[in-house]
């Protein structure tokens, strides 16, 4: 199998003109035996990707810095050539503890720096208690400017190339930028058919922000039918293509400009989500893309679910 080549985003706000490869593999959580998470990275890295997302939540970055060093002795690739993402859980979202959590998912990962250390989510919680979904009593004020500052910290230590956030609304951003020095150059969120995201796409391509999809398929913690996978409007629209339902989904989110980081260990899935660069969907099918029903798939990671979270932002 030829390796595809994947076309990449500059990050704007990078102060070395840093480029994300657009698809990435997602590897959360993980669930799967370990073995699984390493063999299906590196025939991930046979096909043709470069970006890697983990998190220090997901339970993932030992299998993926196994199967990249492993990759990177084959002679499949190289350090240089890799981009690999990771973020910093709310137990560890506090200003002194920000480098020493950076500095073990390294340890963890093998690496000596990563291209992008992103704050998991826009809150903090009880330091060292590790649970999913996280209990509300255990929050603790999130202290944005200090946080961000201690991110800050780790890029010009060089333990990350770049910071950036996960999970952060219009308004959360807008807080952000008022005492950033160095500006995110990546706002991770769920973003897909269902949940597309337009006022925030807006926001962030205006402040020079990449967005990173995450649920690009509607797949995750979805219970009942999947708006995206199951939607009929979909299906005309990818059979009139030859298309796979999955390959209109991630058109759709490379024409709009974003990054995604489906997750697949399937070796055919992941070779199929690699075959959207050579075609293109019509104008036709923006509208009736822009028709489908939207609503928000992931409400949050705690238990009860916070009102404020998001912001009342759709």
């Amino acid at each position: 199998m030829v390796a595809i080549e994947i076309p990449t985003l500059v990050l704007p706000n990078s102060s070395s003109q840093q480029r994300v490869p657009v698809v990435g593999m997602g590897s959360a959580p993980d669930f799967t035996c370990k073995k699984d998470t390493k063999d299906a990275i590196i025939e991930a890295i046979k096909q043709g990707y470069r970006h890697f997302d983990t998190a220090a939540a997901y339970g993932s970055e030992q299998a993926l810095g196994e199967a990249l060093k492993e990759a990177v002795q084959l002679g499949l690739v190289s350090r240089q050539d890799l981009f690999v993402t990771s973020k910093l859980w709310v137990t560890d979202n506090h200003p002194h503890l920000v480098v020493s959590a950076l500095c073990k998912s390294l340890r963890t990962l093998q690496l000596e720096y990563l291209d992008l250390y992103l704050i998991h989510w826009p809150i903090s919680s009880q330091p060292g208690k590790f649970s999913f979904p996280i209990e509300v009593e255990d929050l603790l004020p999130f202290d944005v400017k200090g946080v961000w500052e201690a991110m800050e910290e780790c890029q010009k230590l060089g333990l990350t190339r770049a910071i950036g956030v996960s999970n952060f609304s219009v308004k959360k951003l807008e807080k952000l930028l008022s005492v950033a020095t160095i500006r995110p150059v990546v706002n991770q969120v769920e973003m897909n058919l269902a949940w597309q995201q337009k006022k925030l796409r807006e926001f962030c391509s205006a402040n020079g922000i990449v967005i990173t999809a995450f649920s690009p398929l509607r797949k995750g913690a979805s219970k009942g039918p999947n708006e995206v996978m199951e939607n009929d409007v979909l299906k005309e629209i990818a059979d009139a293509h030859g298309k796979s339902i999955a390959q209109i989904c991630l058109r759709w989110l490379y024409e709009e400009g974003v990054t995604f980081v489906p997750k697949s260990y399937d070796k055919g899935r992941m070779n199929q989500n690699l075959q959207i660069f050579n075609w293109t969907l019509t104008e036709k099918d923006h509208e009736k893309i822009s028709e489908i029903y939207q609503n928000r798939l992931i409400n949050g990671p705690t238990k009860p679910q916070l009102n404020d979270l998001w912001d009342d932002e759709i």
